[in-house]
């Protein structure tokens, strides 16, 4: 089979090529999965890095790269109830191969119907539904949500849509190719373009009120701006970092408005999914195969054509997810 794989740490565009590799066997507690797609994600690159704590390190020779993707299961170990021909998807390791072997703790079976470019990225829409119900926004509130171009933020508005929440995307540029009002976005603000103060700004949209939280993956000076912009018992969420810089706060932004700032680290990055989420998962994969739901793909690319999805993913993610395809379905 063919697969990315890399044999030492570095910049992804250095370090990693195609290669030949044997098909993986099987323990009796393990899949083998006929790899459809796999995404191209920040987290991916971090891992090619050595930049995630253990044990979600790399491990040398032929380390395979990618954590997330989607397939079908064609061969199971003698301990391994799920039946071949399921669609899965899964977050784990190897996923830039043409298959992988993924213990059966790690899958998430999938309706057949889950759109690839979902199932491909599941780890985006788990997220997105997570980050939402984190901030406790309810039906008519508002929320504020950077990097508002991202996958994972135009997830977070599709939902948001869906539960009748008011979104303010924040984004550095609109872009062409991208209506996030046509998505659903009640207000979007430009930062190249503000002409004021972005906290100003928030509250003569929401009528000196507030937004009820932020859900956040930029960080600089304007977490500072958003804290501030918070209403009473408002919550800032944290998932990401874009920005180098840092940003400052006085107590008594935080404690006049009985705010929170909190983390969110993805659900299964140190554990698998737990027999309890079967039917949330589900009910995640339902709502994203509904015709209103829209995910941004900025390109499907063959394995063969490996650089040129991380090279568009790395310097122009705001074009939308990149896939890698293996296979039909």
């Amino acid at each position: 089979m063919r697969a990315v794989v890399f044999d030492k740490i570095g910049s992804p565009a250095d370090v990693l090529e195609l290669r030949e590799m044997p098909v993986p066997e099987i323990g009796d507690h393990e899949v083998l999965i006929r790899m459809v797609a796999a995404s191209v994600n920040p987290g991916d690159f971090l891992f090619i890095e050595n930049l995630y704590p253990e044990p979600k390190k790399p491990v040398f020779p032929d380390q395979i790269a990618g954590n997330h993707g989607a397939g079908v299961v064609v061969k199971v170990g003698p301990k391994v109830a799920i039946e071949t021909g399921t669609l899965v998807a899964f977050s784990y390791y190897n996923a830039w191969a043409e298959y992988a072997a993924v213990p059966a703790q790690w899958l998430i079976p999938l309706p057949a119907w889950t759109p690839i470019e979902v199932a491909a990225q599941f780890v985006n829409p788990i997220t997105a539904w997570d980050l939402l119900n984190e901030s406790a926004v309810q039906s008519g509130g508002w929320l504020g949500l950077t990097a508002g171009n991202s996958a994972v933020s135009t997830m977070v508005l599709n939902f948001a849509n869906l539960r009748k929440i008011k979104v303010i995307a924040i984004v550095r540029a609109q872009l062409e190719q991208l209506d996030l009002k046509a998505w659903g976005a009640a207000e979007v603000i430009e930062l190249k373009t503000l002409g004021r103060g972005l906290s100003e700004k928030i509250a003569a949209i929401t009528g000196q009120n507030g937004v009820n939280a932020v859900i956040d993956c930029v960080g600089g000076a304007i977490a500072g701006d958003l804290i501030r912009s918070l209403a009473i018992g408002g919550q800032f969420i944290i998932y990401g970092g874009f920005s180098p810089g840092t940003f400052s706060l006085h107590n008594f932004d935080v404690l006049m408005r009985g705010a929170a700032i909190k983390s969110y680290v993805y659900r299964y990055f140190f554990h698998p999914p737990a027999a309890d989420d079967r039917k949330l998962l589900h009910e995640i994969a339902d709502v994203c195969a509904q015709p209103e739901f829209k995910v941004r793909i900025g390109g499907v690319h063959a394995l063969d054509d490996f650089k040129v999805a991380i090279h568009e993913a790395l310097s122009r993610p705001h074009f939308g997810k990149r896939l890698l395809k293996m296979s039909d379905l």
